[in-house]
C-alpha cells in the first residue's frame, strides 16, 4: 500500500505510529510515541536508518502520545530540526504543561525544543515527497494532516482512525467542537486519499467504510455529549494503565481525582454521584469490556 521510503511503525494506544519518510533528503519522521516508549522508538528509528542520522522530526500535533519521545531524539541526533503546528508553538516556547494539555490530562511529556512550524496552506517536501499541510482541527484545535498528492497518501493523526477518531479535547473544557470534527471529515473526503496512515492502528484503504464510520460516532456525540464525556474520561483511565500496566484501585482514583479533566467532566455528567463512586462506575464499565482485570486489590490493564 506504501511507496519505497515510507515506513510506519504501528505502536498501539499508548504510543501514536510513528512514520519514518527515507527517500531522497532529511530522514524524516513524524510523531514520536509516549515518553515511557522513547527507547523503542529510538530503537525501531536507530535500526531502520542504520547509519544515516534522522535529520528531521514533525509532530502532528502535541498531544503526549505524538511528542513524548521528542526530546530523547533531539539529544540523540544532533541538528535534528523539529516541525511542530504553530498553534501551541508560544507554550512550547514557554513549557506550559496547562495549554499544552499534559497538566490536565495527568500525562507527562519531556520538555522539547522547535525550530519551525508546519503553517496550514503550506507544503512541505519531507523524505523526497511534498506533502501538503491542512489544518485538522476537532480531536485538538491546532492538529495538523499531512497529504501527499502525487501518492495519495494522507497522513491523518487523530483526526481518522480506520475506526472512528480521538477525544474532541475542546469539548472537555466546554468549548464546542464537534462542528470542527465534521469538517476536518469533509476535508479528509475531499482530499480523498488512496491510503490513509493514522495516528493509531492500521494503515488503511477503505476510505468512504471509515468515514462512515467516523460520522455516525460523530453524529452520537452531538446528540448525547454525556457519551463523549464518559467515553473520554474512560479513554484517560485506559491511558494511564497502558502507562502503568497495574496499579491499586485507590491509587488509580487518588491519580484520577487531581486529574483537571476528571474533575470538569465529574461536574458536568456525573454530578448525582460522588467522585469515587463516578471512577468506580468507569473502572466497572472497562472491567465489564475487558480493558483492564481487577487482581485482588490491584487493576491490571488487559
Amino acid at each position: 500500500m506504501l511507496p519505497d521510503g515510507v515506513i510506519v511503525f504501528e505502536r498501539g494506544w499508548l504510543s501514536a505510529n510513528n512514520v519514518l519518510l527515507t527517500g531522497n533528503g532529511p530522514a524524516t519522521l513524524i510523531d514520536s510515541g509516549y515518553c515511557s516508549h522513547s527507547g523503542q522508538t529510538l530503537s525501531l528509528v536507530r535500526n531502520a536508518l542504520g547509519k544515516r542520522p534522522l535529520e528531521r522530526l514533525v509532530n502532528t500535533h502535541l498531544h503526549s502520545d505524538h511528542c513524548g519521545g521528542n526530546s530523547l531524539l533531539q539529544s540523540s541526533f544532533p541538528g535534528l530540526e523539529t516541525f511542530i503546528p504553530p498553534g501551541h508553538a508560544e507554550e512550547v516556547l514557554h513549557w506550559d504543561e496547562v495549554a499544552l494539555t499534559y497538566a490536565p490530562t495527568g500525562q507527562s511529556c519531556p520538555q522539547f525544543l522547535f525550530d519551525r512550524t508546519l503553517v496550514p496552506g503550506s507544503e512541505q517536501e519531507l523524505g523526497g515527497m511534498m506533502w501538503e499541510v491542512h489544518a485538522a482541527p476537532g480531536h485538538d484545535p491546532h492538529s495538523v494532516v499531512l497529504f501527499s498528492p502525487q501518492e495519495g497518501i494522507l497522513i491523518s493523526g487523530d483526526a481518522l482512525w480506520e475506526n472512528g477518531f480521538g477525544v474532541v479535547f475542546p469539548e472537555l473544557e466546554g468549548i464546542h467542537a464537534f462542528d470542527a470534527v465534521g469538517a476536518t471529515l469533509d476535508l479528509i473526503e475531499c482530499l480523498a486519499p488512496k491510503v490513509v496512515i493514522p495516528g493509531h492502528g492500521p494503515v488503511f484503504t477503505n476510505l468512504s467504510g471509515s468515514l462512515g464510520i467516523a460520522r455516525k460516532r460523530l453524529d452520537g456525540f452531538i446528540h448525547s455529549p454525556a457519551k463523549h464525556g464518559r467515553y473520554a474520561a474512560k479513554v484517560l483511565l485506559k491511558f494511564k494503565l497502558l502507562e502503568l500496566q497495574e496499579v491499586s484501585r485507590q491509587a488509580l482514583c487518588a491519580w484520577a481525582t487531581d486529574v483537571t479533566y476528571f474533575g470538569l467532566l465529574h461536574g458536568r455528567y456525573g454530578n448525582d454521584q460522588s467522585l469515587r463512586e463516578w471512577l468506580d462506575g468507569l473502572i466497572a464499565e472497562l472491567v465489564g469490556t475487558g480493558s483492564l482485570r481487577v487482581d485482588g486489590k490491584r487493576l491490571v490493564n488487559c
